[in-house]
């Protein structure tokens, strides 16, 4: 069974941090990739940032320079790290999983439930 649950969501003034969590169990792909998407109310989900098995890593233009997403070690934990934020960036994040290729195509096979991140001004 694939897992992916996500933590580290919460309120924040502009300009504030946080630092959201991803853990992963049941994925089975050699060379995966992973990624946080998210999605506010009357707007399309958006790719935010994917890191494949090599640590590649891809952002959105919104985000890079703002955003860091890694992995643990033991690779079983995705990270997204948010520094100074924007009101823009409210918004439920999502982890996502899939193929290596997932990265290149944007499309992924498993998803968690959401981590709700509000940024007030």
């Amino acid at each position: 069974q694939v897992q992916l649950q996500e933590s580290g969501g919460g309120s924040v003034q502009s300009g504030g941090s946080l630092r959201l969590s991803c853990a992963a169990s049941g994925i089975h792909y050699s060379r995966n990739c992973m990624g946080w998407f998210r999605q506010a109310p009357g707007k399309e989900r958006e790719g935010v940032a994917y890191i494949d098995s090599d640590g590649t890593t891809k952002y959105a233009s919104t985000v890079k320079g703002r955003f860091t997403i890694s992995q643990e070690n033991a690779k079983n934990t995705l990270y997204l790290q948010m520094n100074s934020l924007k009101p823009e960036d409210t918004a439920m994040y999502y982890c996502a999983a899939g193929p290596f290729y997932s990265c290149s195509n944007g499309r992924f096979d498993y998803w968690g439930q959401g981590t709700q991140v509000t940024v007030s001004s």
